[in-house]
C-alpha cells in the first residue's frame, strides 16, 4: 500500500512539474507574440527586434506571424506585391525545363496527405514563382535546390507573397548561388573549414588529412537546409534564423552541425569515401535550438572577416557579403502595415481622381463645365477609395443621374 501511494505522489508531483513547465512555455509565448506585435505596429518598425525574435528560442512560433515578420526582415511592402505572372510566357525561359524537371520531382516536400489535385496547383505556383523571378533578373542563374528554397516560401506566404521574398533573397542572401558558374559558392563553402580550424583544431586536421573537403555542405547551404531536412517545421525554424541573419549564417550552423559530431568523424577511417559518407547524411533529431545559439556565439567570435583575413578569403568578391551592409540599413526605415495601407488606399484614390479629373477636362463626361458632376467624382474618389472608380466608371455609362444617387 505504502509503495502504491508513493507511486501515486511522484505521478502527481511529475504531473505538477509537467503543467508547470507548460504554463511557463505558454506564458513565454505569449509574452514573445506580443514582443512580436509592438515591434510590428512601432513606426518605423522595429526591425532589430523583430531580428531577435526570428533568431531566438522558437523562432516565429507561428506561419500567420511568418506572413507578418519575414516581410519586414527583407523590407517589402505587402500592398505592393507582384501580380501573379502570366503563364503565356514562362515556356520561353532557358531554364523552363529544367525547373519544371525539379519542380516535379519535389513531391516530397509537400505535406503528406495532401490530394494530388492540390499538390499539382502548387506545383504549377512554384514554376511560375521560379520563373518569374528570373525573368525579373536577367543576370541570375538557376540553381538545383533553387526550387526547394522557394517551395519552402510558398507553402508558407503564397504565391504573390513567395515572388517577392525569393526576388528579394535571390539578389541579395543567395546571390553568389546564382552565378554563371560555381566559383562564388565554393567560396562560401570555403569558410567552413575556418571555423572548424579555430574551434576544433584536431578535427579540422582530421578533416583536411582525410581529403574530405566540403562538397558534403553544398546542399544544406544552397537550400538553406530545405533539401536534407524530413519535417517541415525544422526548416521552417532554420528560415527564421537565416532570414534574421548574416548571409554566412547557414556555413557557421553548418560547422555547429559538423563540431558537434566530432566523436562520430573521429571514430570514421581516415578516408574521403567514409567521411564524407557519415557527414552527408544529416541526422534528423538534431537540437536545432541549441546549435542556433551556437553558431550565433561563433559568428561574433570568428566573423567573417577574420576568417577571411586568417584563410586568405579576400580575393574573391562575394555579393551577397559585400550588399549585405547597405541592404541591412535599408529594412530599418519601414512603416507599419497599418500605415502603408493606408497611402496605399490614398495614393489609388488619389490616382482615380486624377483620371477622371483628366477625362472631365477633356470633356467626355456629360459635357465640359458640369461642376455638380466633378464635385460628385471627387467626393467618391475621396471617400471611399480606388475602387469606387470602377462604380463611378459604370455609372458614367448610365449618365449623371444615376452617379448623383450614390451619395
Amino acid at each position: 500500500m505504502k509503495r502504491l501511494k508513493k507511486k501515486k505522489q511522484n505521478a502527481a508531483l511529475g504531473e505538477c512539474r509537467n503543467e508547470s513547465v507548460t504554463k511557463e512555455q505558454d506564458c513565454g509565448r505569449k509574452q514573445k507574440l506580443a514582443e512580436i506585435h509592438r515591434a510590428l505596429i512601432s513606426d518605423p518598425v522595429d526591425v532589430e527586434a523583430l531580428r531577435r525574435a526570428a533568431a531566438g528560442k522558437g523562432g516565429l512560433l507561428t506561419d500567420e506571424v511568418r506572413r507578418k515578420v519575414w516581410p519586414k526582415l527583407l523590407n517589402i511592402n505587402v500592398y505592393k506585391l507582384p501580380r501573379k505572372p502570366g503563364r503565356d510566357v514562362r515556356k520561353n525561359h532557358k531554364d523552363y525545363n529544367q525547373v519544371v524537371l525539379d519542380v516535379r520531382r519535389s513531391m516530397r516536400r509537400f505535406p503528406q496527405g495532401m490530394p494530388a489535385t492540390e499538390r499539382g496547383v502548387l506545383q504549377e505556383q512554384l514554376i511560375d514563382i521560379i520563373l518569374e523571378v528570373l525573368q525579373r533578373n536577367p543576370r541570375l542563374y538557376y540553381y538545383q535546390g533553387y526550387h526547394d528554397v522557394a517551395v519552402s516560401l510558398l507553402l508558407v506566404v503564397g504565391e504573390r507573397m513567395a515572388i517577392a521574398v525569393l526576388d528579394t533573397l535571390s539578389r541579395f542572401h543567395l546571390r553568389d548561388f546564382m552565378d554563371p558558374t560555381m566559383d562564388s559558392t565554393k567560396h562560401i563553402l570555403n569558410y567552413l573549414m575556418p571555423i572548424l580550424e579555430q574551434v576544433d583544431p584536431e578535427l579540422h586536421d582530421f578533416m583536411i588529412r582525410a581529403e574530405v573537403g566540403t562538397i558534403f555542405a553544398l546542399s544544406w547551404l544552397i537550400t538553406w537546409f530545405g533539401h536534407v531536412l524530413s519535417e517541415f517545421k525544422h526548416t521552417l525554424r532554420l528560415y527564421d534564423f537565416f532570414l534574421a541573419s548574416h548571409p554566412l549564417m547557414p556555413i557557421y550552423l553548418a560547422a555547429t552541425i559538423v563540431l558537434r559530431r566530432e566523436t562520430e568523424v573521429k571514430q570514421t577511417e581516415c578516408d574521403m569515401a567514409m567521411v564524407h559518407h557519415l557527414l552527408s547524411r544529416i541526422p534528423q533529431d538534431l537540437p536545432y535550438e541549441l546549435l542556433i545559439g551556437h553558431a550565433q556565439d561563433l559568428f561574433e567570435q570568428y566573423p567573417p572577416s577574420l576568417l577571411a583575413r586568417r584563410a586568405a578569403l579576400q580575393s574573391h568578391k562575394s555579393l551577397s557579403i559585400s550588399t549585405f551592409p547597405a541592404f541591412q540599413l535599408s529594412t530599418l526605415h519601414q512603416r507599419p502595415d497599418s500605415v502603408l495601407q493606408r497611402l496605399t488606399r490614398s495614393h489609388g484614390a488619389a490616382a482615380s481622381r486624377h483620371g477622371l479629373e483628366a477625362a472631365l477636362s477633356r470633356g467626355q463626361l456629360w459635357g465640359k463645365g458640369n461642376r455638380l458632376v466633378k464635385m460628385a467624382v471627387w467626393g467618391l474618389s475621396a471617400t471611399l477609395g480606388a475602387a469606387v472608380f470602377t462604380v463611378a466608371q459604370t455609372a458614367m455609362d448610365w449618365g449623371p443621374e444615376v452617379l448623383l444617387q450614390l451619395f
